[in-house]
């Protein structure tokens, strides 16, 4: 292949990480005045401030009032396993993996809480697990959204209405860009550090009326750390659902996801933020259809996430390279990409097969993966043509 002319137009903003993902237009460190800093995250004004912020998460995320809304330490990380360590070990668990993360509850809940009757069904990247093998009688886990392989459930269909177990789901990639049938899900997590730009370390959770039943009917074979502890007594601890923190939080971070928040608001709420994402995901989607050195890491389109786009070199793409230089090809790609300053953090995860992902969150512009598109096809050329040299 020989060599192409750089493309003219950059992307304004060339951030494409996954995670933390870039922060929405119009973002500016002037939306951070208002940050309580300096003060006592118990402190009346800090409380009201994150019930507002949980009270916006409600409305925009559109969670039924049924539904109790929390914030928790350790990002998404810590809310699933907040989870798991309170509400498994009652009766037998399923735990779903098709994916970096989803194979890390597979481990905590063999080899760490080593639930008996456990099973986990795990799945190749980019292709998902029989859904319809799923016992409901037992309490299942699951990643919604797949952000190192791509690949998402389709729908909440899969999940019965009258299952007995609870479906604990990991929802960090897909809150905010994706539906979530919160009727189905008996506990969801994410942290604002995914769709919404938010900084890291905060988690949400969110509990069904049978997660709160459950939490306070049942209790753990297994002592559960400070950080961890939903219940008192054998009751919920409600301050969590109220304003108030297990830990320290960052009121610098809460204020951000208020800002992202209030702009989600603006912008049309959770249906915007879906359309958006859609829009962002099939321009690359429409790309792949025509680049023939590239496909899409997820082979069925009916399970392609719209914000992790996971892709690697077709068989074209590889065609006269050597097994080394077709798994080196990627990385050169996107070193080239950072040093044109036009395409920051796209590598595909550590554990994934080698290849890059674009993120198409709702803080994406569509124009900015419109500008980067081209620049992949040239760093591909490059890269090639300095392999094959």
């Amino acid at each position: 292949m020989t060599m192409i002319e750089k493309p003219a137009a950059r992307p304004e903003n060339p951030r494409f990480s996954p995670g933390p993902t870039t922060k929405f237009k119009g973002w500016s460190f002037s939306l951070l005045e208002n940050a309580l800093l300096g003060r006592s995250h118990r402190s009346k004004e800090a409380v009201e401030r994150m019930q507002y912020l949980l009270n916006l998460t409600r409305e925009v995320l559109q969670v039924p009032d049924s539904h109790l809304i929390g914030i928790v330490p350790g990002s998404d990380t810590g809310a699933v396993e907040m989870a798991m360590w309170n509400l498994l070990g009652s009766r037998p668990v399923e735990v779903l993996a098709w994916e970096s993360f989803g194979k890390m509850w597979v481990v905590d809940v063999l080899e760490q809480l080593k639930v008996e009757q456990a099973e986990a069904k795990v799945a190749d990247f980019g292709e998902l697990p029989d859904l319809s093998s799923v016992d409901f009688s037992h309490d299942v886990v699951f990643t919604w959204n797949g952000t190192t392989s791509g690949a998402r459930v389709p729908n909440g269909d899969w999940i019965p209405d009258d299952r007995e177990g609870v479906t604990i789901c990991d929802a960090t990639s897909a809150a905010f860009a994706q539906e979530l049938p919160f009727d189905k899900l008996d506990v969801v997590t994410y942290s604002w550090q995914k769709v919404m730009g938010g900084e890291a370390q905060h988690g949400i959770i969110i509990l069904s009326p049978r997660a709160v039943e459950k939490l306070e009917s049942f209790t753990p074979p297994w002592p559960i750390p400070k950080l961890f502890r939903l219940t008192k007594g054998g009751k919920l601890i409600k301050g969590i659902f109220e304003g108030q923190t297990i830990n320290t939080v960052s009121l610098m971070a809460i204020e951000d996801h208020i800002a992202a928040l209030e702009w989600a608001k603006k912008l049309g709420g959770l249906d915007a933020l879906i359309a958006k994402a859609n829009d962002n995901a099939q321009t690359v989607w429409d790309w792949e259809a025509k680049t023939d050195w590239v496909e899409n890491l997820v082979s069925d389109p009916a399970i392609r996430s719209n914000t992790s786009v996971c892709m690697r070199l077709s068989d074209a793409g590889k065609e006269g390279l050597t097994e080394e230089q077709a798994s080196a090809l990627p990385k050169r790609m996107l070193q080239l990409l950072a040093e044109e300053g036009v395409g920051y953090d796209l590598s595909a995860y550590r554990t994934a097969p080698p290849g890059f992902r674009i993120w198409c969150g709702g803080t994406v512009e569509k124009s900015d993966i419109e500008a980067l598109l081209p620049w992949l096809d040239w760093a591909y050329a490059t890269a090639r043509a300095e392999m094959t040299a």
